[in-house]
């Protein structure tokens, strides 16, 4: 009980000061987002200024600490204002339209990976300089490859010339977005291409991962005993060595589902797909504050939760954490 406490009281502190960078971070930048809606819209009157820096938390330099005060009751109520690009959306709107299209490709694209790297590194360690090992370093080659370069590869490859995929976009013209089969089938094929390239550009680094730590745990004590008790190699592998070497990549797919919320920027934006990641960058580009706000926090939060899950899983999965947090 006592890890807990300590690890939520850590989290804690760390969310209060991601909220606080989170909102003088955006204001430091140059350009003025009231300005921009001004711009957008010529009719609105001088008048319209002071209310819509009001609408937007946007205020004079004197007023800070009050802005300060005003978003962290605004944040603690859900309500993240009005966008800037998309003025008067709400910001809780946009992002409940693009989260879940990220969620869903890089998501599920991620355990892909993880779950594919994992049983490749599992066989890799325990038969080191089997055909596995000889998959690595074509696999570590496509790691090395910038994502966004070999999503153009085999977008201009697969998609151009075979017409194999789609260009782009999440769904096919024409669709509404809903539960119906033709538009789940049309969201389906369009995202094989994006969550291709992200399988192939990550899952070298589960396998290495998952390879060096099998390497190391086949070589322990409990495991030599339970070879010399006669146990099935099956057994072996999975009930002594895999589940002791999991731990150390449990922490890193922890930290990976972390980051799944802010998708893959560049890879978004080449397919033209309708995730977070494109947001962020019409965020930053529109000086819209809001929507960067509400981003960055969702982005941290998820982030910050993954790691405290990861954590309890850790202490309850592993006897040796138990035993160090018990002799505290």
């Amino acid at each position: 009980m006592s890890f807990i406490i300590r690890r939520l009281v850590f989290y804690l502190i760390a969310a209060w000061v991601a909220l606080t960078a989170n909102f003088f971070i955006p204001r430091a930048m140059p350009g003025n987002a009231v300005q921009d809606i001004m711009s957008k819209f010529p009719s609105l009157q001088p008048s319209a200024y002071r209310a819509l820096e009001a609408m937007l938390g946007i205020g004079h330099p004197g007023s800070l600490w009050h802005q300060y005060v005003s978003y962290l009751n605004d944040v603690v109520h859900l309500n993240f204002g009005l966008d800037v690009t998309e003025y008067p959306a709400k910001v809780s709107t946009l992002l409940g339209q693009t989260i879940p299209w990220t969620l869903t490709l890089v998501g599920t694209a991620t355990v892909i990976a993880f779950l594919l790297g994992t049983g490749l590194g599992i066989v890799a360690g325990w038969r080191h300089g089997g055909w596995t090992d000889r998959l690595l370093p074509g696999l570590m080659f496509l790691q090395a490859i910038p994502y966004f370069f070999l999503a153009l590869v085999l977008l201009d490859l697969l998609a151009v010339n075979l017409h194999w995929f789609p260009i782009g976009q999440g769904y096919g013209q024409g669709l509404i977005p809903g539960w119906d089969w033709t538009f789940i089938s049309s969201a389906i094929y369009h995202s094989l291409l994006p969550a291709l390239t992200i399988v192939l550009t990550s899952v070298a680094g589960w396998m290495l991962q998952m390879r060096n730590v099998m390497i190391t745990t086949i070589g322990e004590d409990y495991v030599l005993a339970a070879q010399a008790k006669g146990l099935s190699s099956r057994r072996v592998v999975f009930t002594y060595a895999a589940r002791n070497a999991l731990l150390p990549q449990l922490q890193g797919f922890g930290l990976a589902l972390g980051f799944v919320v802010s998708g893959a920027l560049v890879m978004e934006i080449v397919f033209s797909y309708p995730g977070i990641g494109e947001l962020l960058l019409t965020a930053v580009t529109s000086n819209d504050f809001p929507l960067m706000q509400a981003i960055f926090l969702v982005i941290t939060f998820t982030v910050l939760l993954a790691n405290l899950v990861v954590d309890m899983i850790i202490v309850v999965a592993d006897p040796r954490a138990r035993a160090r947090e018990g002799a505290r």
